[in-house]
């Protein structure tokens, strides 16, 4: 049985004796190869010859077609159901209370006097 279908980069296409569905990952011309990936994450070459005698038929994407990539939200599904809201991302930082000043006193900083309070060391002594 010779079928019709061409091999159509990341479009998907079901196994008509299997059902199961794959999606075409790249079609090398130069090597005539096709290498698919089926829905469970398993990669597969085929040459193109072996192609046309497949029993296949497209099919649409599977709902959650990530299958195998782990994606684990559904955010990430670029899809444009999400947790943020616009807002969230214009909405100005809060300050932190307490004090507004930097810890380092711009006054020492202008002296030059940055080691005041660092603890003196004890000079090295070397083994006899």
């Amino acid at each position: 049985m010779v079928n019709e279908t061409d091999p159509i980069t990341d479009n998907w296409y079901r196994h008509m004796d299997k059902g199961q569905p794959f999606r075409v990952v790249e079609v090398d011309e130069t090597k005539m190869l096709v290498d698919i990936q089926y829905f469970d994450g398993n990669l597969e070459e085929i040459d193109l010859a072996d192609w046309r005698e497949m029993d296949i038929e497209p099919c649409e994407e599977p709902e959650n077609w990530a299958g195998a990539l782990d994606i684990p939200e559904q955010d990430d599904f670029g899809t444009s159901v999400t947790d943020t809201t616009p807002a969230d991302w214009v909405a100005p930082l809060q300050e932190v209370p307490g004090e507004s000043t930097s810890p380092l006193s711009a006054e020492a900083d202008n002296e030059g006097d940055w080691q005041a309070d660092l603890p003196l060391e004890e000079p090295w002594e070397e083994e006899p």
